[in-house]
């Protein structure tokens, strides 16, 4: 590999990892919000809910971009905008400046997100399902280390100062984006509509897109509701609750490590069908268990089954598309972002009409629709490209 593909790679893991701390931010500044601004719950869902419109805005930006004008100038301009949006959190003094911040962090972070996984299919010659694996790796640090991080140090400093200080840090990757060499943008003239209208009327790429939209539904369904469940059906404390929330991020990021190497030896084929088996046993587990204990292993099981999708179905779209790589990506990514908003209100709405009770089988559902879907992809996929 060459000195300019491994600064490469270190760009898109430190842009993926900018949007772990993206992804929890605003769960994390939510308590301190409501007593700040003494506004209700109901007004606090609608300011969090506008992280994740940022996040599908941004998805919906990022392709065509970077396959017409490359990645250097785009992810520079997120870097900074997130931690404009950073600081803006940390001294806003208007709720419209707070609204405009969490939303601008989404917008910010869904681009790096959809740019990070363009950038390393496209530098990563061959196994790019392990090499996705790596970045999501990166993620899950910046996803866990933030709480890790604001809690350890919210007896001396303010979460407000921790968030101010995080913003400041990121000048650190801006100055790097501007140092490097990317790759150069793979469409030298306009994106071609034609082109655009052929992939997304693509069988294989809309089968890929349904899957995603399952797969992100019942990862944000984890990360979602698994506190209320552990809460309303297994009885647990808080603090039980939240070391069970973690315990199935960390399995996933380190099944992530393991994929990292796995799929360099493994047909991603098969590794994805058991990672689909082992969530479903996690899903099983739940079903059944009514103790803390045995729903801590169905979660964690939970978490390794989650591990393997991005990464695998993403590299079969970086392997089909080579050409337009991020158009591509970006197609599938917004869909996917649909389904973690779709499913999470269908859990919701079965919270309130069915109890929580049945949490366990909304995964399930999913992961059955998932395995199904799975088939016809791997079908359409290997008649591709034969």
């Amino acid at each position: 590999m060459t000195r300019q593909k491994k600064l490469a790679f270190i760009a898109a893991y430190i842009g993926i990892f900018i949007f772990g701390i993206c992804a929890v931010s605003v769960g994390l500044i939510l308590p301190d919000v409501i007593t700040r601004y003494s506004i209700n719950e109901l007004e606090a869902g609608v300011i969090a809910s506008l992280l994740p419109f940022g996040i599908l805005a941004g998805s919906f930006v990022f392709g065509p971009v970077v396959d017409r004008y490359g990645y250097k100038y785009l992810l520079i301009f997120c870097v900074l905008v997130v931690m404009l949006a950073l600081e803006g959190i940390a001294f806003s003094e208007s709720l419209f400046l707070l609204k405009s911040s969490v939303f601008v962090i989404g917008f910010g972070g869904g681009i790096l997100n959809g740019a990070t996984s363009t950038l390393v299919s496209d530098i990563g010659d061959g196994d790019r399902g392990a090499n996705l694996s790596v970045l999501g790796v990166f993620y899950g640090i910046g996803a866990f280390g933030m709480p890790l991080l604001i809690g350890s140090l919210s007896g001396i400093f303010s979460g407000s100062t921790i968030i101010a200080f995080i913003g400041y840090t990121l000048l650190i990757p801006l100055i790097y984006f501007f140092l490097i060499s990317f790759p150069k943008p793979k469409m030298v003239q306009q994106v071609p509509l034609k082109k655009i209208a052929r992939l997304v009327k693509d069988p294989v790429i809309i089968l890929i897109g349904v899957f995603l939209f399952f797969q992100s539904g019942i990862e944000g369904l984890a990360n979602s509701w698994t506190t209320t469940y552990l809460h309303d059906v297994i009885k647990a404390e808080k603090e039980e609750a939240m070391f069970a929330l973690s315990a199935l991020v960390l399995s996933l990021t380190l099944t992530r490590i393991v994929l990292g190497y796995v799929l360099r030896k493994v047909s991603s084929a098969p590794v994805q069908f058991i990672s689909i088996c082992i969530a479903a046993t996690g899903a099983l587990i739940l079903m059944f268990s009514v103790t803390y204990g045995s729903t801590l292993l169905g979660l964690i099981l939970l978490g390794a089954g989650f591990a393997a999708g991005f990464p695998i179905l993403l590299g079969f779209v970086g392997e089909l598309y080579k050409e337009m790589s991020g158009t591509a990506f970006s197609f599938v990514i917004v869909i996917a972002l649909i389904g973690n908003i779709i499913i999470n209100y269908l859990m919701g709405v079965i919270a309130h009409t069915a109890g929580m009770e049945h949490f366990s089988s909304l995964f399930l559902g999913c992961l059955v629709i998932m395995m199904t879907v799975l088939c016809f992809v791997i079908k359409k996929m290997r008649f591709k490209l034969t």
